[in-house]
This record gives structure tokens, C-alpha cells and sequence, in this order.
């Protein structure tokens, strides 16, 4: 069945529909949500609230790219942790532990498997340091895979806002990765 389709039937209040979309999206939703958290039981907790708050509003989707809407309620799912992580930061002490670098566990992909485990941590920790707003955009274009104009309807930005934030994101990640030897790339302007 189209997406199309599949998007129409789910507003009609079909759960079978809505839960073929939500086959189909669940990881680009979750893998969004891991970037922008790095943490594998936020975006877990993201994804799923991201995936009801859709399930209740899909009558107010509008038309459009139906991964750009559904990408854009994530990413409001995870700035929404991000406001309450800083302002209640923890780390349960079970997790520096087993972890003590403090990166989530790897969740394997096609893309991850094309890059080495040393660069994409470093690819990791780059995205982690830029600002959510610059994260946001560079994890939706450059990893997601979205056109301007989704990324723009995702985040409710401007067209311009959203090639800006993306020019300082990446440019930002360029630097970072120059300065640990990973990326040897012309300067950034």
C-alpha cells in the first residue's frame, strides 16, 4: 500500500495503517533520536512518544512529506529532553560503568557499516559537541537524508535559517574533526 494511502486510512483512525508507517519509520525516528540524545533509552522513550503524539494529531497533518512531520515531532520529543536533562542532568552510575567513555551502544546500520568503529565515534562525539539546533539539521540532511525544504517543515524554520544552521553545523564538525587528526579537508571559512 502507498504511503499515501497508508497516511489517509491512519487519519481515518485505522491503527493497522498507522502501525505500517510506524514499520516503516521506525528507524530513521529512532536513529534521529539517538543522535540528538545519545542516549539509547531516551531515544527509545523519544521514539515512542514521538510515535503516539503522531497517532494523536495525525488528523492535523496537512499534506506534504509525511517523514518530514513525523521527523519534526521527534525532534520536538528530544528538545523537549534536552530542556529537562539540563535542567536535571544524571547519569546513573550502572551506565559510566559499563560504558565509561560515556557512548551508547552502536545500533547497526548500512551506514555505520560503511564507516570505521574509530571515525564514527569521532563522527559521534563532532555531532554531540555542535549545538541541537546545528545537530538537528546536520543529522537530517546529512544522515536522514531530507531535502532543504523538509528539513525546513520538520523544524519549523525558514529556508534560510535551516542552510544556515547547516553550513555553521557542518563547518563546525569539520573543524572538530581537523583538530583530532580524523579530517584533513580544506579549512572552513
Amino acid at each position: 500500500m502507498a504511503e499515501d494511502e497508508l497516511v489517509q486510512r491512519s487519519r481515518q483512525g485505522d491503527i493497522a495503517s498507522f502501525n505500517q508507517l510506524v514499520a516503516i519509520y521506525q528507524r530513521s525516528v529512532f536513529n534521529l533520536a539517538l543522535r540528538m540524545l545519545s542516549d539509547a533509552q531516551a531515544a527509545e522513550d523519544a521514539t515512542q512518544e514521538a510515535f503516539l503524539s503522531a497517532w494523536r494529531h495525525i488528523s492535523g497533518f496537512r499534506g506534504g512529506s509525511f517523514k518530514a512531520w513525523l521527523l519534526s515531532i521527534v525532534a520536538n520529543c528530544c528538545r523537549d529532553e534536552l530542556r529537562r536533562l539540563k535542567r536535571r542532568p544524571a547519569v546513573p552510575l550502572a551506565d559510566l560503568e559499563a560504558n565509561p567513555d560515556g557512548l551508547p551502544a552502536s545500533t547497526c546500520s548500512v551506514e555505520d557499516d560503511l564507516l570505521s568503529l574509530e571515525l564514527r565515534e569521532e563522527i559521534y562525539r563532532g555531532l554531540v559537541s555542535l549545538q541541537p539546533e546545528q545537530r538537528l539539521v546536520v543529522i537530517l540532511s546529512d544522515i536522514q537524508g531530507l531535502s532543504y525544504e523538509e528539513i525546513a517543515q520538520a523544524t519549523c524554520c525558514s529556508l534560510g535559517t535551516v542552510k544556515s544552521r547547516l553550513s555553521r553545523g557542518r563547518a563546525h564538525l569539520r573543524d572538530y574533526l581537523r583538530l583530532r587528526g580524523t579530517f584533513a579537508g580544506p579549512p572552513s571559512s
